[in-house]
């Protein structure tokens, strides 16, 4: 189980002034106290943990944001951002003592200057929100992570969420270019603009994925581009996981750069097939979804080198979407596939590691002797393009053995990832899930430099505690 940091007794004690002070600077209905108000505030995405916050503030303006975290930097009170609460890590899970800051009614889309290719939008506007406010003018925006319906930029910003399309354009870094950012002693600072990759530090680098450690994002600017002409998709099924990522490797050593190239081995395939009635392949092992785009002429290259690619590798069989119909009952189930398999188990971690695609075939043999060895099934789904693995561990969070096999058996795939040359993360950030685990990626040395710089920025380590930063004797929290 992942330890939390006790609560400061005196904060506590403070309960009903810290909500009178918190209440006289924001709207009444702004603040929210009492206990079964704060229970939806309890836990994230990572639902296996959970802890009721001592109060939830939810303001309107970067202004009110500044104010509240000025008040609890004065008074020593811990707080925790929180954008849709989709974090996979617990990045956003409460403290008992802390104050949480949602971001949800910061919802607006403040300027889209398509001349620029940008847009404007407050930290609060959901992720499909920004290409659904220029799709009528034929502009989108790229990263598109699973949770897009939900998930709010801000929240993007600070895990640095990628999705099925960063193989081509990128993660969420790849897609800014400013942030109006507040500090804990809230102070609002202006970082970057309205173009790429201006002089000076790279404080959006530093901010984008610092998973609310430094501070927090009340405003972006991101890029936004042209719709491509048309995309397609394909199926290739495979007999074997392993066949399946030799496949990538192929594709990607050949230099073929899909817009998309994801991963579903079979428990996933039968899961999604049984959700969405997306035509998946039963007899599969594995699948891949391969999507391209650009005019008709482009796709129909790029869908012959890929297949040409795939048949040496003895498909069971190969689909090429013909109609945009075709291609989004592809995708129909790849997009729902959390909601599927959690459809077949009661509960299930969903990891993050990501690794060379060179070493895709290895990995994936071994989770499958590890989910053996450990007793627990494993449904695999990844942007299997770039690396980035997402194994689904089935569970059973009411036995505790099963959970606990459970966090043994993601620890373990994690430290695979690095041992074979990859990293504990590729998008939904560390949180208290993995920061345990950040000794086995960095050295001390590494550690001391990260959190050299977060006292820098939060000095009194108030922000998002307990999460990234293994928790050491007398350290902060």
């Amino acid at each position: 189980m992942i330890a939390l940091p006790p609560p400061k007794a005196e904060i506590l004690a403070q309960r009903d002034a810290i909500l009178a002070a918190l209440r006289a600077m924001l709207p009444e209905d702004a603040v929210i106290g009492e206990p079964v108000r704060l229970k939806p505030y309890e836990t994230d995405g990572l639902s296996a943990y959970r802890q009721v916050p001592l109060a939830v503030v939810l303001p309107r303006t970067t202004a009110e944001v500044a104010d509240v975290l000025r008040y609890c930097n004065r008074m020593g009170i811990r707080v925790v951002p929180r954008g849709a609460g989709t974090s996979l890590s617990g990045g956003a899970l409460p403290l008992a003592d802390a104050v949480v800051i949602g971001l949800m009614r910061m919802n607006r889309i403040l300027e889209v200057d398509y001349e620029n290719r940008l847009a404007v939008v407050e930290a609060g506007v959901t992720n499909i929100g920004i290409t659904q406010a220029v799709a009528g003018d034929g502009f989108f925006y790229a990263p598109d992570p699973s949770s897009q319906l939900a998930c709010m930029i801000g929240g993007n910003v600070m895990m640095n969420s990628g999705g099925a399309h960063c193989l081509k354009y990128g993660v969420t870094a790849n897609n800014l270019l400013g942030l109006t950012f507040v500090t804990i002693e809230g102070e609002v600072v202006r970082i970057g603009g309205e173009h790429l990759d201006g002089g000076g530090y790279d404080w959006l680098g530093l901010i984008t994925g610092s998973e609310g450690q430094l501070g927090m994002v009340t405003e972006v600017t991101v890029r936004i581009l042209r719709g491509p002409e048309g995309a397609r998709a394909m199926l290739a099924a495979f007999d074997s996981i392993q066949v399946a990522g030799e496949a990538v490797d192929a594709i990607i050593g050949a230099g073929v750069i899909p817009v998309a190239l994801e991963f579903m081995d079979r428990p996933c395939i039968h899961a999604c097939e049984a959700f969405a009635h997306a035509g998946y392949p039963l007899d599969a092992e594995a699948m891949l979804i391969i999507e391209v785009e650009g005019s008709v002429a482009e796709q129909d290259a790029l869908l012959g080198k890929i297949r040409d690619i795939c048949a040496r590798f003895a498909p069971l069989s190969m689909k090429v979407a013909q109609t945009p119909e075709e291609s989004a009952a592809i995708w129909k189930g790849r997009k729902g596939a959390f909601g599927a398999v959690g459809r077949i188990s009661p509960d299930y971690l969903c990891m993050d590691g990501t690794i060379p695609t060179g070493e895709l075939p290895r990995v994936l043999r071994r989770i499958g002797e590890m989910s053996a060895e450990c007793g627990l099934q494993v449904a695999n789904v990844f942007h299997a393009g770039d690396g980035n693995l997402h194994p689904l561990i089935m569970f059973d969070a009411n036995d505790p053995s099963s959970f606990a096999r459970a966090e043994k058996f993601g620890a373990d795939i994690l430290r695979l990832c690095v041992e074979v040359g990859g990293c504990l993360t590729g998008e939904h950030g560390v949180g208290v899930e993995k920061r345990d685990l950040m000794g086995v990626q960095f050295s001390e040395a590494e550690l001391d430099q990260q959190r050299a710089i977060k006292s820098a920025f939060d000095p009194g380590w108030l922000l998002n505690g307990a999460k990234v930063f293994p928790l050491v004797a007398g350290a902060h929290g």
